[in-house]
């Protein structure tokens, strides 16, 4: 794959800090397009099928609102505010049209249960979209169907290191699931570096890294991982990128 050749580092739901910039926020976005970074970010879907950029299910830590997403229309959404600052949960609409092709674009499917209908709507969503992206899920089933449905996008799975069940670890980490998914690359927790389906998987196909928090890991990693960043390689604890 060509999508990810010469990226070291993308920058983890944008070039944020969870005080003035929030994750995930056009303001992160923009950041990170202003320093040539590649940006990862979520998304789901709203009650009316509307696909937002957001990780948490739950609106509670980045809203202080105790409400699920999935039971929000975008309308409703889109009064509340992110923390305290004047950033808006967007579209991933707005997104599209902010970053413009700019930078590479690692867009993570949240696994929320109406898996169709949202790659249905992210599919025609990037079909006109002119810039690079990556597409990535901890769930091999949404990896499998975008896969079959448009060959030419780059996919990925994710893997933790911990799982509430430890059968789907299992499961998850099996040569037939792999097989099955096939993934054009893995975006893994930095524990699992010596896992040996991990390194074999290395050889033929790039492997992502995450969350990277220090200079210390990052200098430990970078030369062998795609690195997925919270913070700027070498920057002070209380400097964000």
């Amino acid at each position: 794959m060509n999508t990810l050749n010469n990226i070291k580092t993308i920058a983890h739901r944008g070039v944020h800090n969870n005080i003035d910039i929030p994750e995930n926020s056009l303001l992160a976005f923009k950041k990170a397009k202003e320093q040539n970074l590649p940006i990862e970010l979520d998304i789901q879907l709203t009650k009316d099928n509307q696909i937002i950029v957001f990780h948490d299910y739950n609106l509670k830590r980045m809203t202080n609102i105790d409400k699920n997403i999935k039971d929000c229309t975008y309308k409703e959404l889109s009064k509340i505010k992110l923390l305290k600052t004047k950033e808006k949960i967007p579209l991933l609409k707005e997104v599209l049209k902010l970053i413009n092709g700019k930078v590479l674009l690692d867009i993570e499917i949240k696994n929320i249960k109406n898996k169709k209908e949202l790659i249905n709507i992210l599919l025609q969503e990037l079909e006109t979209y002119k810039g690079e992206y990556i597409i990535k899920s901890f769930n091999p089933i949404i990896i499998h169907k975008i896969k079959k449905q448009k060959k030419n996008i780059d996919c990925g799975l994710l893997l933790a290191n911990k799982y509430k069940h430890k059968l789907t670890k299992l499961l998850i980490l099996n040569n037939l699931t792999l097989k099955y998914c096939n993934p054009d690359f893995l975006a893994i927790s930095k524990k699992l570096t010596n896992n040996n389906k991990v390194l074999k998987f290395q050889k033929e196909k790039p492997v992502l890294i995450w969350t990277i928090d220090t200079e210390e890991d990052y200098n430990k990693y970078s030369n062998e991982y795609i690195c997925i960043c919270n913070k700027k390689p070498g920057s002070k604890k209380t400097t964000i990128w």
